[in-house]
């Protein structure tokens, strides 16, 4: 499976790395591969290492203004115009969509992901890996937003929670074929 990872590439203490190093681990040994933004820094390296040691493929999407930063080892690796051609890139890529910790690039990310899969534009299942309790403030956001009408489907539907990178592989390989 193509597995679509959202995450930083900033440099992160234990509380995220080790579990993102696991979960990494994880793919590589399932045999999937990893699409992600293509960087070799920070946490976006940590877990291409991960999948790659474990013997997973990786297919980069990089960006022209941080092409300087791509991963130069990987299997393949695209170098977008812009940002929204690469998140673009990236959907088209995968079979699902993880999303673990990051900043405002990871959250533009992951939005717009949830916003195409509200509006139907894709089906592909979308977990937020919530690492070390990171997303728990999205999801109460996102509960509200359900319960005040706001989400045209329920939010289980358009998302799914996991607490850890075995739940979240578990989630991915039981949906991923009901596409």
């Amino acid at each position: 499976m193509n597995i679509c990872v959202f995450l930083s590439a900033a440099d992160l203490d234990d509380r995220y790395t080790v579990p993102a190093c696991e979960f990494a681990e994880l793919l590589g040994r399932g045999g999937h591969t990893l699409v992600w933004g293509g960087s070799d820094k920070g946490l976006m390296k940590v877990v291409a290492d991960g999948v790659q040691a474990a013997g997973g493929r990786l297919v980069g999407v990089s960006v022209e203004f941080l092409a300087a930063s791509a991963r130069p080892n990987a299997d393949e690796m695209v170098i977008a115009r812009d940002l929204a051609e690469r998140k673009a890139l990236l959907l088209e890529k995968a079979d699902a969509v993880v999303i673990m910790v990051g900043g405002t690039g990871t959250l533009d990310e992951a939005t717009e992901i949830l916003e195409l899969k509200k509006h139907g534009k894709h089906t592909k299942p979308v977990v937020l890996l919530n690492t070390a309790g990171f997303y728990d403030g999205l999801r109460q956001q996102f509960q509200r937003m359900e319960d005040e009408g706001f989400l045209p489907l329920p939010l289980t539907d358009l998302v799914f929670f996991a607490k850890d990178g075995v739940g979240a592989l578990a989630y991915l390989e039981e949906t991923a074929g009901l596409q």
